[in-house]
């Protein structure tokens, strides 16, 4: 879609397509505001050095990310979209309990679930917020593909209470993530699968019929018309 990433534009273009949930990620401005951005540097998004924890969120407003759009915190983004569910990348250390704070103030536990590539940050934030949905990180992910690959038993595949999916690539380092053999496994230990990030309709067509139960893209608009025509199909 044709909007600057992770900005209310995009959010509600996503929305508006069909998407089920927001997937987005989180940094912490120089003022201690929780700002929504995937890279902790501008030279992406914005064509400048810096990086977001340099700047101030009024600084950061005065940065053009296209079309008029500019960063935004994530309580804007709860507030603008309130009953929106949202699937929240904690990207660093520092930006956990800011999140925490903005998340218990506008009641939002059940509709955020925790993501975060360092267990660390996600096991002190569901600490945090009893009862808030998380998803899978590295090492739970590697010892469930393991266990998947070799075939041994899943009764032993401990994973922490409120954890609720498991969200990968399509390969990692080589290696095959989304297989019909770890989808089972999530599946029989009553994990979600979720997909990332996966923009073409034929990907997205395979990966539905291997019976994963999201996709993570930045073309809901696709996304949405080949689920529902898969739907259809039967």
């Amino acid at each position: 879609m044709d909007y600057p990433e992770n900005t209310l534009a995009a959010f509600r273009a996503a929305l508006d397509s069909g998407a089920d949930i927001l997937e987005t990620d989180v940094h912490l401005s120089r003022d201690g505001e929780v700002v929504i951005a995937h890279d902790a540097d501008l030279k992406r998004v914005a064509g400048q050095p810096g990086m977001v924890s340099d700047f101030t969120i009024a600084q950061l407003r005065n940065i053009d990310l296209g079309k008029g759009n500019s960063f935004v915190l994530l309580r804007e983004a709860l507030e603008a979209f309130p009953t929106a569910r949202f699937n929240i990348d904690l990207k660093v250390r520092a930006v956990v309990e800011p999140f925490v704070d903005v998340v218990r103030q506008l009641q939002a536990q059940e509709r955020v679930l925790i993501a975060s590539f360092e267990e660390t940050h996600r096991q002190v934030a569901a600490s945090m917020l009893p009862g808030v949905a998380s998803s899978a990180t590295p090492p739970h992910v590697l010892e469930g593909r393991i266990r998947s690959w070799l075939g041994l038993s899943l009764d032993t595949w401990s994973l922490p209470v409120g954890m609720v999916a498991l969200q990968i690539p399509v390969t990692r380092f080589g290696l095959g993530m989304a297989t019909p053999s770890m989808i089972r496994a999530a599946h029989k230990k009553g994990l979600e699968v979720h997909v990332w990030t996966i923009n073409n309709p034929v990907a997205m067509r395979r990966l539905w019929d291997m019976g994963v139960d999201g996709i993570v893209t930045d073309r809901a608009d696709l996304a949405h018309g080949v689920r529902n025509l898969m739907i259809a199909k039967g």
